[in-house]
């Protein structure tokens, strides 16, 4: 599972995010989980992880997410149920491994890539600019991403969840210090859930340029800053 932890040099760390023991100012991507999990696997262990999310991608491809089963898997790897069990947990921890590498891109994108989505931007342009990537990664994704969400109780507890709202409310707090940007960046956060885009794309038939809209038009409101025009 990937994890991550953010950092502010003026504002405390927020619970509970270890404090780091050198500050710098800027969000920091310190670990990609899976791939020192895999680096521990035995060579068998990794070609069978390996064999299940190629036959698991396979299926995506072929059946859509639906067809996604621990039992179907299991039967194109040509593994026993069993296997794919040990490896992922259950069916969500799959379809979270077949998630992993485009979160691995994206995380890399906002803490280290090229502004505005990176560093070095303003944080209210880096604000819109993430809303707009996850938007984007969500229509391209979008089958996938619903069919991982895990259960209501587990809902905010995926790391990659909580890296995503550690790093608006750090943006949050740089672009407006006085608000209680704790609870501004779950707003946000609400905003750019698998499926409310589902239900506004999908059911309500509204293009993604208009969440993009919405999203640059809400991040203005929340700021105290002007919509770009």
């Amino acid at each position: 599972m990937l994890y991550a932890y953010f950092m502010s040099a003026v504002l405390p760390p927020l619970p509970p995010l270890p404090t780091p023991p050198d500050p710098s100012g800027e969000p920091e991507l310190l670990q990609l989980g899976l791939r020192d999990d895999e680096s521990c696997l035995r060579a068998d262990a990794a070609r069978n992880r390996a064999r299940l999310l190629e036959a698991a991608t396979r299926l995506v491809a072929e059946h859509g997410a639906a067809g996604v089963t621990m039992e179907a898997v299991a039967a194109a790897a040509s593994v026993g149920k069993g296997t794919v069990f040990r490896r992922f947990g259950d069916r969500t921890g799959l379809l979270t491994a077949l998630l992993d590498h485009s979160e691995r891109n994206f995380q890399a994108a906002f803490l280290s890539g090229p502004a505005p989505l990176g560093p070095g931007a303003p944080p209210v342009d880096r604000l819109r600019a993430f809303g707009h990537a996850l938007l984007r990664r969500s229509g391209d994704q979008m089958d996938l991403m619903l069919a991982a969400e895990p259960s209501p109780e587990r809902r905010f507890t995926p790391a990659p969840r909580q890296v995503h709202h550690s790093h608006v409310t750090l943006l949050l707090r740089q672009a407006r210090p006085e608000a209680d940007c704790e609870v501004l960046a779950q707003a946000l956060m609400g905003y750019l859930d698998p499926a409310t885009i589902h239900h506004l794309t999908r059911r309500r038939g509204m293009p993604l340029e208009r969440l993009g809209k919405g999203w640059d038009d809400l991040v203005a409101r929340l700021t105290c800053t002007d919509p770009p025009r």
